[in-house]
C-alpha cells in the first residue's frame, strides 16, 4: 500500500487549492490539515465536501496566521517556537518548563480540528516534523493507537550510522504506542525515476507513506505527470514491476 499525503492543507489558499486538484485527479490519497491558519476554515469545508481523508498537521514551529481567540494559546505557542528555533538541536532536547505549553497547544489544535471537521483526525504528523521533538515524544499527548508519521527512511549510503540509529530508536518508541507505516519518504527527495522506482517497489511489498507539498512547482509537475500516474495505476492493480530504466513503461 502507498499513502500519498499532502501536508499544509489550509496553511494558505494556494496550499489548499493545488492539493485539491491533485486529489480530484487521484494523485494524492490524503491530506493533513493545519489549524488556526489563514485558510483553515475554508479548507475544512472543502475537505468535508470532497470526503478527503484528513489528518492533523500539528504546528509547533510557525506562528498561527488565522483567527485565534485565546491569547494564552498564542503566548504558549510563541514560547515553544522560541525554544525550537533557538537551535536546530533543541528539538532533540526535552524542556520540562514547556511540558504544559506543548500539551496545551496540542490540545487546542485537536479541539479546533474537532470543531471544524466534526470528527477525529485520520492520522497525525507535524509541520517540519516537530511532532517528533523530544517534548512530544516524552509527554506523548497524541492518543494511544492513533496513526502517526514515523521518521524518514534512509539507506546506509544516504545517512550515517548515528543518524539512522537515532531514527530507529524513535520509530521503535513510536511503534510501541502508535500505528506506523513500514517506510516514510518525502517526494521532494524521490523525483528521479530511479528513486521513485524504489518507493514503488517497496510499496508493492509493504506499507509506505510518501509526503508531498503540491504547492511546490517541481512536486506538482511530478504528481501531474503521466509516468507517475502509470506507476500508481500499476500499484493499485497489483501489477507493478521494477523498471529497468527511466524510459521503460510499467
Amino acid at each position: 500500500m502507498i499513502i500519498i499525503n499532502a501536508d499544509d492543507w489550509g496553511r494558505s489558499k494556494r496550499e489548499t487549492d493545488i492539493p485539491l486538484e491533485c486529489y480530484r485527479r487521484g494523485r494524492i490519497t490524503s491530506i493533513t490539515a493545519m489549524i488556526f491558519m489563514a485558510d483553515s476554515q475554508r479548507a475544512a469545508e472543502i475537505a468535508l465536501d470532497e470526503k478527503i481523508p484528513t489528518g492533523l498537521h500539528l504546528n509547533f514551529i510557525e506562528p498561527f496566521s488565522g483567527d485565534v481567540f485565546c491569547s494564552g494559546l498564542v503566548e504558549r505557542q510563541r514560547a515553544i517556537i522560541g525554544f525550537l528555533k533557538r537551535s536546530r538541536f533543541n528539538q532533540l532536547l526535552y524542556n520540562p518548563l514547556l511540558t504544559r505549553a506543548f500539551e496545551y497547544v496540542f490540545r487546542a489544535q485537536l479541539d479546533e480540528f474537532w470543531r471544524l471537521y466534526g470528527q477525529a483526525p485520520t492520522h497525525f504528523d507535524g509541520h517540519k516534523h516537530m511532532h517528533l521533538c523530544a517534548n512530544m515524544l516524552i509527554s506523548r499527548p497524541i492518543p494511544r493507537g492513533a496513526k502517526v508519521r514515523r521518521t524518514f527512511f534512509f539507506d546506509p549510503d544516504e545517512k550515517g550510522f548515528v543518524n539512522r540509529s537515532y531514527r530507529t530508536l524513535i520509530n521503535f518508541s513510536l511503534a510501541r504506542r502508535y500505528r506506523l507505516t513500514d517506510y516514510f519518504f518525502a517526494l521532494s527527495q524521490q523525483l528521479s525515476a530511479e528513486r521513485f522506482a524504489r518507493v514503488c517497489r517497496l510499496a508493492s511489498q509493504a506499507d509506505v507513506e510518501l509526503m508531498t507539498h503540491p504547492a511546490v512547482p517541481a512536486e506538482a509537475a511530478f504528481l501531474k505527470g503521466r509516468e507517475y500516474e502509470e506507476r500508481l495505476e500499476a500499484l493499485a492493480k497489483g501489477t507493478y514491476v521494477e523498471l529497468r530504466g527511466s524510459d521503460d513503461a510499467v
